[in-house]
């Protein structure tokens, strides 16, 4: 990355930051409520001559045979990489960061929260057009693990209501919220609610605990590798600075930014 553009990118983070609160990273213990007042802009052209994926054939749950119930990574053997965003925040640096990913070629998995999405229903088109996964990260972005029965069955179908009405599909990815794992019984609630397996992730960027974009690469590169699967978050300047450079050493190394279908595919 240029150093022209990358002071133009922290330039529009820092002030979109100004506007509101940003979303709170799992497992942070922090609750702050994403903050946006305006709707999603519309859909960016795709710059990578890619055909556009369409609401209209959302991809539903599978099951992978050979996969765990619950993916941390993908094969080993293959140069690609899946970027999988906590979805939630700023719709605004949401575009940013898909947008700078559809403009180098890459294609990322979003798992967003419900209430997100009940706030910016835009957003679910918006992120399959760019030929993204889209999957279900509970409706209220609580600690999920943590609840009883009932009420963690409620925040798996509830956010799956939403993605079914918005796309056809109850989204391709489960994530528990507040955990980079899911117990027992949220794994089987899961299962019940047709996602046959949690993704979960071999790589944590850190974005959530605001580190600045720098750290946020550095956390990324020094860990990923083939079939790795990276957690990150919409909703932080930071990672909006911090993708572009991910992206170029990505492929640098000649590996591959894919949808978590894609690399598991």
């Amino acid at each position: 990355m240029t150093t022209t553009n990358r002071r133009e990118v922290l330039r529009a983070g820092a002030g979109l930051v100004a506007g509101g609160a940003l979303a709170a990273g799992c497992g942070s213990g922090q609750d702050t409520p994403p903050a946006a007042d305006t709707s999603a802009s519309a859909p960016a052209a795709d710059a990578s001559g890619r055909p556009a994926v369409t609401a209209r054939t959302a991809r539903a749950p599978r099951a992978y045979a050979g996969q765990p119930a619950q993916i941390t990574h993908g094969p080993r053997t293959r140069p690609r990489v899946a970027l999988t965003f906590h979805g939630q925040g700023d719709p605004h640096l949401a575009e940013s960061l898909l947008s700078t990913a559809e403009q180098r070629g890459a294609r990322l998995t979003v798992l967003a929260v419900g209430t997100w999405l009940d706030e910016h229903p835009a957003l679910a088109r918006r992120i399959l057009d760019g030929g993204h996964d889209l999957g279900n990260h509970t409706q209220r972005h609580v600690a999920v693990n943590d609840m009883a029965e009932p009420e963690a069955r409620r925040e798996i179908t509830d956010c799956a209501e939403r993605l079914k009405r918005l796309t056809g599909s109850i989204g391709t990815w489960f994530r528990p919220s507040r955990s980079p794992t899911a117990s027992p019984l949220v794994a089987g609630l899961a299962r019940a609610a047709g996602y046959p397996h949690v993704l979960s992730y071999d790589v944590d960027s850190l974005d959530y605990t605001r580190p600045g974009a720098d750290a946020i690469t550095r956390n990324v590169l020094a860990d990923v590798r083939a079939g790795s699967v990276v957690s990150l978050h919409f909703g932080y300047p930071d990672t909006v600075a911090a993708l572009p450079a991910v992206l170029h050493e990505l492929d640098r190394r000649q590996l591959r930014a894919v949808t978590t279908t894609e690399l598991l595919s």
